[in-house]
């Protein structure tokens, strides 16, 4: 692991490998959890019995610190989510355990990471080894969490989809803008990790988070892999892959691919927000009046069928 070393005082055990597995302990995920510097894109999470669980769990898997029970807090702190400075392999917190379990390490906890903390068990050279990073209490913190956090879904406020949560995330970033100008350096590409035309990063960046904000994983979208390349969510739909497929009746979170040559090669995408098959409004990155597919900018657009070959595409809910 990159800039992670072993204290002189740390036990011996092999942080290169990944924490051997077991049956998975404790709740479903009681919430995701961000810290102080995911803001403007998450809100930081409030605190939360969850995060003494985990604190306590990956000091037992021998990455947070020493035992000291009486001094953690309900906090996820920027510290404990990324690390901190050293290098210290039992300073590494949520990043560290992300690391080892080849997990992206963004430090922030949703499914995927909750869940390997729920299956990982103490590895050799630590104390307690073969059990369950989560112990008895961690497991009592856990549910204390889910009860905490619990927001039951009335029948006059139905759950929303994936779709409709991501639709309204990119509504919240229209007027972004690239800076500097003609340089495709924007919060989407940097977030994708690639610097290039960005509208089809700017839809993948808009569900990916808005599954990730409730503790969900996109069936179809991953960052730095699926999708920065537009043609690419136009094979993948035609083949039914990924979830994704096409429709002509589109709905509200739908995508929209634009060929504007009319050359089979689709040139731009947008999320569909209102309207029909015929005209519609959509979200749209990377646009501008003066250029459609590389304008630098998150708009709202009126378009119509008449504007190029036209698909919509329809992501599938996460399972």
């Amino acid at each position: 692991m990159t800039g992670e070393s072993m204290a002189a005082t740390a036990p011996v055990w092999d942080y290169t490998k990944a924490y051997p597995g077991g049956p998975m302990v404790g709740p479903e995920l009681p919430h995701p959890s961000y810290p102080p510097d995911a803001a403007p894109g998450h809100t930081p999470t409030k605190n939360s019995p969850a995060h003494k669980a985990y604190k306590r769990g990956l000091c037992r898997g021998g990455r947070w610190g020493d035992w000291k029970p009486d001094v953690w807090d309900e906090a996820f702190s920027n510290q404990f989510s990324h690390g901190k400075t050293g290098g210290n392999v039992k300073d590494s917190g949520i990043g560290g355990f992300q690391r080892q379990m080849k997990i992206q390490p963004t430090g922030w906890v949703g499914k995927e990471t909750y869940n390997a903390m729920r299956s990982a068990r103490i590895p050799e050279g630590l104390s307690n080894a073969g059990q369950p990073l989560f112990d008895s209490v961690c497991v009592d913190l856990l549910n204390q969490a889910a009860k905490n956090f619990s927001q039951p879904v009335t029948p006059s406020q139905p759950a929303k989809t994936i779709r409709q949560l991501a639709l309204a995330e990119a509504v919240k970033w229209i007027g972004t803008k690239e800076n500097p100008f003609g340089s495709n350096r924007c919060k989407f590409s940097d977030w994708y990790g690639m610097v290039g035309p960005w509208c089809a990063m700017f839809a993948t960046y808009c569900f990916e988070t808005a599954a990730q904000n409730v503790g969900k994983d996109s069936p179809s979208f991953v960052r730095g892999i699926y999708y920065a390349y537009v043609p690419y969510i136009l094979n993948d739909a035609r083949s039914k892959l990924r979830g994704l497929s096409t429709t002509t009746s589109p709905q509200p979170g739908d995508l929209v691919l634009y060929d504007w040559n009319r050359n089979y090669v689709p040139d731009h995408v947008g999320i569909f927000e209102s309207g029909n098959g015929t005209s519609w409004v959509a979200i749209e990155g990377n646009t501008s009046m003066g250029n459609q597919s590389n304008g630098g900018e998150v708009m709202r657009r009126n378009r119509n069928i008449s504007d190029g070959l036209i698909t919509f595409v329809r992501v599938a809910e996460p399972a």
